[in-house]
């Protein structure tokens, strides 16, 4: 998908889909159409999160499961928050699947580094934007070492 400049931020748009829902429609035992997938405008790539953040409203909007609690360090210090698994992703033609935090008080969705490299997109700082890398030839941005 597309990327913007707007006032030094760079903004996607990003896909997220419920991969247990994806697995059972694989499987038959629901259709295509049943399969929980949202598209959010205007996330924000933060360099500063770790992982894919989303808000609460679309964390029930997909129904993705609950991981676990986990302590998180924040502008304000640190606080409780929770991780929910199995948000298969999808971002400039390329898919993966994350854990993803739960952001409080319906705040805007961010998009953090971990899935950024796994997927092999990098920002390109001086012009704002996002850039797929390579995966084929020499180039490829997986490393096997």
């Amino acid at each position: 998908m597309a990327t913007e400049n707007t006032m030094g931020r760079i903004l996607t748009t990003l896909t997220i889909t419920n991969r247990v829902d994806q697995g059972i429609a694989k499987r038959g035992l629901m259709t295509e159409d049943q399969v929980r997938s949202i598209t959010l405008d205007n996330v924000l790539v933060d360099t500063g999160a770790t992982t894919l953040c989303l808000p609460s409203d679309a964390i029930a909007q997909l129904g993705l499961d609950l991981l676990k609690e986990v302590d998180v360090a924040t502008a304000n210090g640190f606080s409780k928050a929770r991780i929910f698994q199995d948000a298969s992703i999808d971002l400039m033609g390329r898919i993966g699947t994350f854990e993803c935090l739960e952001l409080p008080g319906g705040r805007d969705a961010l998009l953090g580094v971990i899935p950024l490299e796994a997927l092999g997109i990098e920002l390109d700082l001086k012009n704002q934007i996002l850039r797929v890398l390579p995966e084929t030839s020499m180039d490829t941005y997986l490393t096997i070492m």
